[in-house]
């Protein structure tokens, strides 16, 4: 769901997913784009991309570092390399 806010409104959602600085770097871009937009049309989808890959950074983020606490708290799993 959160994709689907970040590629329709993109600045509010990478509100909702905890990235204040993002967003407002965001909102410029989007008036930035919207100006530039009006002569080269693939403008206007160049701040729903950041949004997107900002999000799915986020996301991989915290999914890795769920992995690595994980690993620290119960080790490594079975047949793992030490």
């Amino acid at each position: 769901m959160i994709y689907l806010l970040a590629a329709l409104v993109p600045p509010l959602g990478l509100l909702f997913n905890g990235q204040p600085f993002a967003a407002i770097f965001n909102l410029v871009l989007c008036v930035v784009c919207l100006v530039l937009g009006l002569v080269f049309h693939i403008l206007l989808l160049v701040p729903s991309a950041h949004a997107l890959i900002a999000v799915h950074m986020r996301r991989e983020d915290r999914r890795h570092r769920e992995v690595v606490d994980a690993i620290r708290r119960y080790g490594p799993p079975p047949g793992a390399w030490r």
